[in-house]
């Protein structure tokens, strides 16, 4: 293992000593974008939400969360009031800059600020919002937060095992697969294998590097075509760092 020390009283490898002072913890605040802005999720915003992510044809997109789907816009907002109220996660609702209405919603979750690691999860994102650069954008906003503002060095993302897009995701990204933990969780009655994910401290330099010039407007033709995808973006950042 790399950047190990020798302990000469005991002879045992240790990791190298790192500085003990807690990350700051997450708060309802506001973050702002090019394409989207996370905002703090409210109960005002359920109507909108309900709009984009329920109803028999998005009953998919609830397929691998831990709850929904929600039949009823009454029973999805009493849903939305208590993710208003939870401290950990922490629930942020992503607004589109362009239509200033609710798209999807995201949070911040295991977080302990004593070890400096939280995770990413609860991401569930509109129709609206799939497969545009505000989908990335939100996650790039939330893990500037993390790295650059809180002083996290661990970010995670987890998710069940067969969740193919959300694997896909957490790769372009630039998340790094560390494994699958077996049987780990029953959720909806079902056993779930959970593939675990992250970003270190030293590797957002390049991972957030890439998606804020992946973001740039140099990007992106008259029509809103991306010119590169974020992996090739990601891929010449590294080589240009190394």
């Amino acid at each position: 293992m790399a950047n190990t020390l020798t302990n000469p009283v005991i002879d045992r490898p240790l990791g190298p000593l790192v500085s003990t002072t807690p990350a700051s913890r997450p708060q309802k605040v506001t973050l702002p974008g090019r394409f989207v802005t996370l905002v703090p999720v409210s109960p005002d915003h359920a109507p909108d939400l309900f709009a984009v992510t329920c109803g028999p044809s998005n009953d998919a997109f609830w397929t691998y969360m831990f709850s929904g789907p929600f039949p009823t816009l009454s029973s999805f907002q009493a849903h939305i009031s208590h993710l208003a109220s939870s401290t950990d996660p922490i629930f942020f609702t992503i607004i589109s800059n362009t239509t200033s209405k609710p798209v999807g919603l995201t949070s911040l979750m295991r977080i302990e600020p004593a070890h400096r690691v939280c995770e990413v999860g609860n991401i569930l994102y509109g129709s609206p919002l799939q497969r545009t650069p505000g989908a990335t954008e939100a996650l790039y906003l939330l893990g500037r937060y993390v790295f650059e503002d809180l002083g996290y060095r661990r970010w995670e993302w987890k998710c069940d095992a067969l969740n193919s897009p959300s694997r896909r995701a957490a790769h372009r990204f630039g998340f790094t697969q560390e494994g699958v933990f077996r049987q780990h969780m029953i959720v909806k009655g079902r056993s779930r294998d959970t593939a675990w994910f992250s970003v270190v401290e030293g590797e957002w330099k390049t991972v957030g590097a890439g998606m804020k010039e992946w973001l740039g407007e140099g990007n992106f033709n008259g029509e809103g075509r991306q010119r590169k995808g974020l992996e090739e973006v990601r891929a010449g950042i590294a080589a240009l760092q190394e």
